[in-house]
């Protein structure tokens, strides 16, 4: 399994990112998820949030993760994460990912999970900003 992850203060351009996919002749599904800023956060209007991250630890549980990932789910091909850090206006993505897999429920439950321990246990917090 191949596994890239970008953490940038750059916008993510998910045209380049789907135009740079790699994916051999046996996979059948590569799915992407966008998470997009939202207006509000709990009940306040927001205009961004700010994204910091500790780098070092941000890397080294990705890795775990995306090891974990390639043992719960032996048939992903690849898997694709960027994240921004610094601020991301609303309705901007701050969070892509991808998953290549021969067949779809494979590549949908790899990335739901990859995302939900993301934010279990990765160090990125997020700070609105109204």
């Amino acid at each position: 399994m191949t596994t890239e992850l970008i953490l940038t203060t750059d916008p993510i351009d998910e045209a380049a990112l789907i135009a740079r996919r790699r994916a051999s002749a046996g996979m059948g599904a590569a799915i992407s998820f966008s998470g997009i800023v939202r207006g509000k956060e709990g009940a306040d209007a927001i205009s961004a949030i700010d994204y910091e991250a500790f780098r070092p630890m941000v890397e080294h549980q990705f890795k775990l993760l995306f090891a974990e990932a390639g043992q719960r789910w032996p048939v992903v091909e690849s898997i694709r994460l960027v994240h921004r850090v610094g601020v991301v206006k609303v309705g901007e993505p701050s969070l892509w990912v991808e998953v290549v897999t021969p067949h779809r429920s494979e590549a949908f439950a790899a990335c739901q999970w990859l995302i939900d321990e993301m934010k279990r246990i990765v160090p990125i917090w997020k700070k609105p900003l109204l």
